[in-house]
């Protein structure tokens, strides 16, 4: 199950007791201060990883808790520092403190600090001056932040497949990149959207649109956001049926609905399914789609040499 949006927990460690003990010898029944520092508690931070493709990790782990710090103790035992924890998220999530409202953005590996652990408390014998020899009192360690996250995955995705249920998005995928989508001929076969690679360039298979997606209908807006990141895309669209243009003006009308600016990524329309028909109508929706200015080429799963020609294009618009 793919999962691209989940809140959690995150809580740091709380710093550990300084110690209020007095030197205790067979030399000395009265010696001075000798409690220690405690340790400090471990910080959380995140991360990003490309080998992570959505947030599942966390369906069920809905707190991440970093340890405590050790309590100090006596003859000027300092406690122990806690470790920090260091989480992997796919690169594009949004990380949104539910609280604050601060926003963090996962683009790289660089670790990013979520929480804060605490400081240890010092020991009485940081607390020793001229006037007060023997103190006895002691700090207690604060408490590791703890806040409430959202985490949102957008896939970054050099390349989108978009178009309406069943136009032959994830076959195509799965001759362009040795990604495995599940493929059937029936609308909704990609109910998750599924990444492959092309050479060093990733594709995502986003799951098909439907006329009122961005309104919630069908699978609604939760897989437009992805289309955001992406750099381009293509516009897949079934060439068996009778109306493309029809087809591709629908899922245009749901990206000005959600977010106009969809509208200004580079595309191209790609006519699927080509083998199916015959080429005088393959040629004249292609001749359609070019006198309004757009890009068409076409594909059939079948025929190798039209994959290769835009495996090749692909890697030129994105080089």
């Amino acid at each position: 199950m793919f999962v691209d949006t989940v809140s959690i927990i995150i809580k740091a460690g709380s710093g550990g007791d300084g110690a209020a003990t007095l030197s205790r010898t067979a030399q000395t029944s009265k010696g001075g201060p000798d409690g220690g520092n405690g340790g400090n508690g471990g910080n959380v931070y995140f991360q990003g990883s490309h080998n992570l493709t959505d947030l599942r990790q966390f369906r069920y782990k809905k707190k991440i808790v970093a340890e405590n710090g050790i309590n100090g103790g006596a003859k000027n035992a300092f406690g122990r520092n806690a470790p920090h924890i260091a989480i992997d998220l796919p690169w594009g999530t949004k990380v949104t403190d539910l609280v604050t409202g601060q926003v963090y953005e996962i683009t790289n590996s660089s670790p990013i600090l979520i929480a804060q652990g605490g400081i240890g408390g010092r020991g009485n014998v940081a607390f020793k001056s001229a006037t007060n020899r023997t103190p006895r009192q002691a700090e207690i360690g604060t408490k590791g932040q703890e806040r409430t996250v959202l985490l949102d995955l957008r896939l970054i995705a050099q390349v989108g497949l978009i178009g309406l249920p069943n136009a032959g998005k994830s076959s195509l995928l799965a001759v362009l990149t040795s990604a495995t989508p599940k493929i059937g001929n029936y609308p909704f076969t990609t109910l998750d959207p599924t990444v492959g690679m092309l050479g060093r360039y990733t594709i995502a298979d986003l799951p098909g649109l439907i006329e009122g997606a961005s309104t919630g209908k069908g699978l609604g807006i939760k897989f437009l956001k992805h289309i955001e990141k992406t750099k381009m895309l293509v516009h897949c669209i079934d060439c068996t049926q009778d109306h493309p243009e029809k087809a591709y003006e629908i899922v245009r009308q749901e990206f000005e609905e959600f977010n106009p600016q969809l509208l200004e990524k580079p595309e191209i329309i790609l006519l699927t399914k080509v083998d199916l028909v015959d080429k005088k109508i393959v040629k004249k929706f292609t001749l359609n789609f070019a006198k309004k200015g757009k890009t068409v080429r076409t594909s059939s799963i079948y025929d190798p040499k039209s994959i290769s020609g835009l495996k090749d294009y692909l890697i030129s618009m994105l080089s």
